[in-house]
């Protein structure tokens, strides 16, 4: 599996795009392309790169998260998956940009909701999705076990944990959902977060002041 950061936006937000080097099958994870310059760039990429882009998958759906849905589907049709229990912060897109005096495209709703016993046609490698609500209440994780990989959305960062007091944040969900659920997997696992550097879980474990 290859794997490609990008940092985009205003907010510094990490959009992932992940693929198979074989088939060239591939999956974007948050796409938060905003302008044509941050468009352009990951349009060339995939391009270049001749990746099939077959999956758009959300974490959860705050605005610097979603910001390019509506590019990826336009473009390339990529079947887009995202928490049941976060559709309505899509219908809040638009209330979410106001707050930031942003003007954006509406977002479509999934083609289907994510579930942890969900499984993708087509895709190689084993992805295991891990349920972690509280930053947002359908927040997700994103694991690929055989490279010991898990993509966090903003639930769980280098040294820090994601903020609760956004639409139905619950702080003690967040933290049920980080011990119960991420520290369980293996300490060398990477965790590709939604904002900042890769950390690892076994870091976290001995450093985060809000895990110790």
């Amino acid at each position: 599996m290859k794997l490609q950061k990008f940092v985009f936006n205003l907010f510094a937000e990490n959009t992932y795009l992940v693929w198979d080097e074989k088939s060239k099958i591939g999956i974007i994870i948050d796409p938060g392309c905003y302008d044509i310059r941050e468009e352009t760039m990951l349009k060339e990429f995939i391009r270049q790169n001749k990746i099939e882009l077959k999956y758009l998958i959300n974490t959860h759906c705050h605005i610097d998260h979603i910001f390019g849905n509506s590019f990826i589907k336009k473009n390339w049709n990529a079947h887009l998956l995202a928490s049941k229990d976060d559709d309505f912060l899509i219908d809040l897109f638009d209330e979410q940009a106001s707050l930031f005096n942003l003007t954006v495209n509406k977002s479509p709703h999934p083609d289907n909701y994510l579930s942890e016993d969900l499984s993708l046609d087509g895709i190689t490698f084993k992805i295991q999705f891990i349920a972690t609500p509280g930053h947002s209440p359908g927040g997700y994780c994103i694991c690929f076990p055989e490279e010991n990989i898990c993509f966090t959305g903003d639930t769980l960062f280098y040294n820090t944990i994601g903020r609760t007091d956004l639409w139905e944040g619950d702080y003690k969900k967040l933290i049920d959902s980080i011990k119960i659920k991420l520290l369980t997997l293996p300490d060398d696992v990477i965790i590709y977060a939604g904002h900042g550097k890769e950390s690892t879980i076994g870091f976290e474990k001995l450093n985060n002041q809000y895990l110790i």
